[in-house]
């Protein structure tokens, strides 16, 4: 018990969801006063049981367990809806569970909803003193941390400028730049990512490593997969207000791409689809691991296998098989043929079923949704059989770097090497 950080115990929020009433005047207030008896003895007079508009209740979270130990990094994942929020909103004291408790040992603070507190009248000076004493900062505390404060959030030009001046990007960077030099116990933090620019989400994403590495206990939500896996130890998934799975982030990550990315990573085509007039026949195409077994998830750095069967009925020479991959946007990241093999160039096939096998390497594939076509044919004389989209995949950010936000359709992770030379080297 002693190095428990958050015991949560059947934890629940339940909210009513009701009619949404329009605005009312102060002579519709006056009216409904008088007429509400009279309407009532009507409705009950006619059988209609109890006035007042029917309601529903929806549960946000329902029976959560869980235990979070100090200086642990967890994170909780799960669609939109799933209680993520809502979960951090009780842990927070915004509000209170309908049933079960949550003991929180530490002092907390809370990085939910970035720039609640700041003044649009006042500059950002003064907001970092008013936004900081919200948050739970001594004054001293916030004077010792000023300066790396306005540097972290970028905007030193114009920090005596009334913030109602700012543009949304300068508003969310010095709001975070405060939030995030906090020192608590335990930290709660409800999607970061989604603050700034690209290059200030680097730096938001910095940080989090290294409060993360400080020891503290912190419960991170986020739809980046990729910096689950590699700031937690541990992940939590929430499905429907309901806990899912708990385990370590890299098998909750994977379990939960598996289960919310649709993939087809197999395509038989069967005898009945079959063109006996072609000498040429598309049979299959399947995406494998390694291990030959067919992938849930495909990660940034592991090698895939595309693997594509057919049929020679004649015998034929310059036959080229090739698959096309596309990214989500339609547009062709490469082609590769079996062809590039030297052995396979100019050569005569004999009948029989050919399997074709190719090797995407690691490290390649930027994280995205890819498709996969395939086409047999003798270049520049005769298409045989083309096959559009016959396989689908999701490469994750499983093991993507956390920080480049590198551009272009791929993303190879290259081998450098850099040295260092005597200065007194001339440079040719």
């Amino acid at each position: 018990m002693g190095d428990i950080a958050i015991r949560v115990e059947e934890l629940s929020k339940q909210y009513r969801i009701g009619k949404k009433e329009r605005y009312q005047t102060l002579r519709d207030t006056l009216t409904s006063a008088i007429t509400l008896p009279f309407s009532k003895v009507g409705k009950l007079l006619k059988g209609g049981g109890e006035a007042g508009e029917s309601t529903e209740t929806i549960w946000a979270l329902k029976d959560i367990s869980f235990d979070i130990k100090q200086g642990e990094v967890i994170g909780i994942i799960g669609g939109n809806g799933a209680g993520k929020s809502t979960l951090l909103k009780i842990l927070s004291r915004i509000t209170e569970p309908t049933n079960g408790f949550a003991e929180i040992h530490g002092r907390v603070a809370s990085l939910l909803e970035v720039g609640t507190g700041f003044h649009p009248e006042l500059t950002g000076r003064e907001n970092i003193y008013l936004n900081g004493t919200i948050l739970g900062m001594r004054r001293a505390e916030i004077e010792r941390k000023f300066d790396e404060i306005v540097d972290f959030s970028e905007i030193e030009k114009f920090i005596d400028t009334p913030v109602k001046h700012y543009s949304s990007g300068m508003y969310l960077k010095l709001a975070f730049a405060v939030a995030a030099h906090l020192e608590p116990e335990i930290l709660l933090v409800d999607e970061v990512l989604a603050v700034g620019d690209v290059r200030f989400q680097k730096k938001c994403l910095g940080k989090m490593e290294g409060v993360a590495k400080e020891g503290r206990t912190v419960i991170f939500v986020s739809h980046n997969m990729g910096a689950i896996t590699q700031l937690c130890g541990r992940g939590v998934q929430l499905e429907n207000g309901r806990l899912k799975r708990i385990g370590s982030s890299v098998e909750v990550v994977t379990e939960y791409l598996a289960s919310a990315l649709g993939s087809e990573v197999k395509s038989d085509w069967s005898s009945t689809s079959m063109k006996p007039n072609l000498p040429v026949q598309l049979r299959s195409a399947r995406l494998l691991s390694v291990d030959k077994q067919s992938p849930s998830v495909v990660t940034f750095n592991d090698p895939l296998l595309i693997e594509v069967a057919y049929d020679v009925r004649v015998p034929i020479g310059n036959l080229a098989v090739t698959f096309h991959l596309f990214d989500s946007m339609n547009h062709l990241v490469f082609e590769s043929m079996e062809t590039d093999l030297p052995e396979w160039q100019d050569c005569e096939r004999e009948p029989g079923r050919y399997h074709a096998t190719a090797k995407i390497p690691p490290c390649l594939l930027r994280p995205g949704r890819y498709s996969v076509s395939c086409v047999a044919f003798i270049e520049d004389v005769k298409v045989f059989e083309r096959q559009e989209a016959i396989l689908r995949f999701d490469v994750s950010e499983m093991g993507y770097p956390l920080n480049p936000h590198r551009l272009g359709i791929v993303s190879p992770v290259l081998e450098w090497k850099v040295i260092r030379s005597n200065e007194t080297d001339q440079v040719p």
